[in-house]
């Protein structure tokens, strides 16, 4: 029998929902419409599509949107001077530096710079941080709580189970990781991290009750590799060569999706998995930021 699908799309648009209605609520009640800002240096097509959906996300939301886009030759003091404007600007509340930066400009200078209340990519030191040790408000990365949204809302609570996370990034793993072990909603979970050099790592992955993968490998999980009735959540997304399409390649995740879905009880899909859910969450960071501004967050 073949495995739930557990729908990142769908989670989304009810998520997507509910922020717009708490949006609207705060700018009636408390006259703050929750504001996203996003740099971008250069025209790398990948990084103008990325923005461009989370702009839009954003709108469809009822959050205000505002891009900035500067030359790929901008100084790194130059980009500094932005964020610092965003930084002082009280109708802003998210702030987004689209990543990879041309190579002038060191990236954790920048995120850095970014004021920890309104890093709404979770990736400044203080929020990571706070994250580790479970103190104070923080933002957390949007994937790795997308991921964790994602098995709540689908009545896969990691209370309690063995989660095996194959993966150990600064982006993913890791606080994916710390969320997982938190004492909070989504947490108190028995963790295992793992990754691309751990011996033997099908040993490791099936004893996972709940296995998420950002591997960072095509196809890299098989059924052999997957605890039966077990819960996986793909995070990677390839663009992989397939002369049989009609563009000539497809998309696919870190895990054999047709093999493994007749294995695991739930599965997420990539794509339409994880991926709509990290934008979402970074919505969600961006209305919990103007909520603390309005004093109710």
């Amino acid at each position: 029998m073949s495995a739930q699908i557990i729908s990142g799309k769908d989670l989304s648009a009810t998520i997507r929902a509910e922020l717009g209605a708490r949006a609207a609520e705060l700018a009636a009640e408390h006259g703050v419409t929750p504001g996203l800002a996003t740099v971008l240096v250069g025209e790398n097509p990948a990084s103008q599509m990325y923005v461009g959906m989370k702009n839009k996300a954003a709108e469809a939301a009822g959050l205000s949107s505002r891009q900035i886009t500067v030359p790929e030759a901008t100084s790194q003091e130059e980009l500094l001077g932005v964020v610092a404007g965003l930084n002082a600007d009280p109708a802003v509340h998210g702030i987004l530096v689209q990543l990879p930066l041309p190579g002038h400009i060191d990236e954790g200078t920048i995120i850095e710079a970014i004021s920890p209340s309104k890093d709404v990519d979770g990736l400044h030191p203080v929020n990571a941080g706070r994250l580790a040790t479970g103190s104070g408000k923080f933002f957390a990365p949007c994937t790795p709580a997308g991921v964790v949204e994602m098995l709540m809302r689908s009545g896969h609570d990691p209370e309690g189970k063995h989660v095996v996370v194959a993966g150990r990034s600064n982006l993913v793993g890791q606080p994916l990781a710390n969320l997982l072990l938190r004492k909070a909603p989504g947490g108190n979970a028995t963790v295992t991290v793992c990754h691309s050099r751990t011996r033997d790592l099908a040993a490791v992955t099936r004893t996972a009750e709940i296995l998420v993968v950002a591997i960072g490998r095509p196809e890299m999980i098989t059924a052999d590799m997957v605890r039966p009735g077990a819960v996986v959540i793909d995070v990677g997304t390839h663009r992989v060569d397939d002369p049989g399409s009609e563009k000539g390649y497809r998309v696919c995740g870190d895990v054999l999706f047709d093999e493994v879905k007749e294995v695991a009880s739930a599965i997420s899909p990539s794509p339409g998995g994880v991926g709509p859910m990290t934008i979402t969450m970074l919505l969600a960071n961006t209305v919990t930021s103007a909520a603390r501004a309005a004093g109710v967050g």
